[in-house]
């Protein structure tokens, strides 16, 4: 069985960014709390991010959960990787986890500088 077209485009945003952040919105205005919530976080590190709003995009609204096996958005991605939602961004946050896991991934910190 061959995987849905949209995975490709997935990929394809993937790739464009150490740090990639499908969500509700743009960060600039964000159009869900959840959503807000991770670009606050990020924003708090000081970590450059491209993000993709997926409120333009019914297939990839609905692809990117089936892509990542998560039935929520927000969704981040760290050098290609999924990180987790909201709740798990937060938590890894909260506990220094997130930027650890940033820093092992050679992702640059404003914090940091």
């Amino acid at each position: 069985m061959s995987e849905p077209e949209v995975f490709g485009r997935i990929r394809d945003e993937i790739a464009k960014g150490d740090v990639m952040l499908f969500m509700k919105g743009t960060p600039v205005f964000p159009q869900c709390g959840f959503s807000a919530a991770v670009v606050d976080v990020l924003s708090q590190l000081g970590v450059r991010f491209h993000s993709v709003n997926i409120l333009t995009d019914q297939e990839l609204r609905q692809g990117i959960k089936e892509f990542s096996q998560w039935p929520t958005i927000p969704q981040l991605y760290v050098k290609g990787e999924f990180v987790g939602g909201c709740d798990i961004v937060r938590e890894m946050f909260e506990t220094g986890e997130l930027e650890q896991l940033l820093k092992e991934k050679g992702v640059a910190l404003a914090s940091a500088a």
